[in-house]
């Protein structure tokens, strides 16, 4: 019997070694893996600053080509509209609008303006459903009450396809 628990103690610590191997070796992958993110991320947000400035400069250049012809508060405002109606394109292109409504278009607009956050959008009534058929005794059927069984397989719902936990 001394030599079972001698084995069991074995055992065991085998089991634990084991645990802390792998535990080691998925910290070390997960901290590869984060540096090799981080250094992707710092990359990334380098190329946009320098984005930014790239597009100051083409701003810039297109003020000083504009100052040429007009008085410089000329050119600066015609560059600062221009920046301001491309900001405002690409923001109604990134906002989505309402299937059926041309982009941009007045009811489009009307919509944004008229709606308020945290209300329900407005969209068309849903029709009621159709009434349920009664429920045979031991059998789920769809749209009865829950008799927390599965229903069986040629009582499935194919308009529903979540019909199961």
């Amino acid at each position: 019997m001394d030599r079972m628990d001698h084995l069991e103690h074995l055992d065991r610590h085998l089991a634990d070694e084991l645990a802390q191997v792998a535990r080691e070796t998925i910290r070390d992958e997960l901290r590869q893996q984060t540096r090799k993110q981080r250094r992707k991320a710092t990359l990334y947000a380098a190329s946009g600053a320098v984005a930014l400035y790239a597009g100051a400069a083409v701003a810039l250049a297109a003020g000083l080509a504009l100052a040429l012809v007009l008085p410089g508060w000329a050119a600066a405002l015609i560059t600062a509209a221009l920046l301001g109606a491309a900001a405002h394109l690409l923001r109604s292109a990134a906002r989505p609008h309402a299937p059926g409504t041309a982009h941009g278009s007045a009811a489009a607009r009307a919509a944004d303006r008229d709606h308020v956050p945290g209300a329900t959008p407005p969209y068309p009534p849903v029709p009621p459903m159709p009434p349920a058929p009664p429920a045979t005794p031991g059998v789920d059927t769809p749209g009865a009450p829950a008799t927390g069984r599965l229903p069986r397989p040629d009582r499935v719902d194919p308009e529903n396809p979540h019909h199961r936990a």
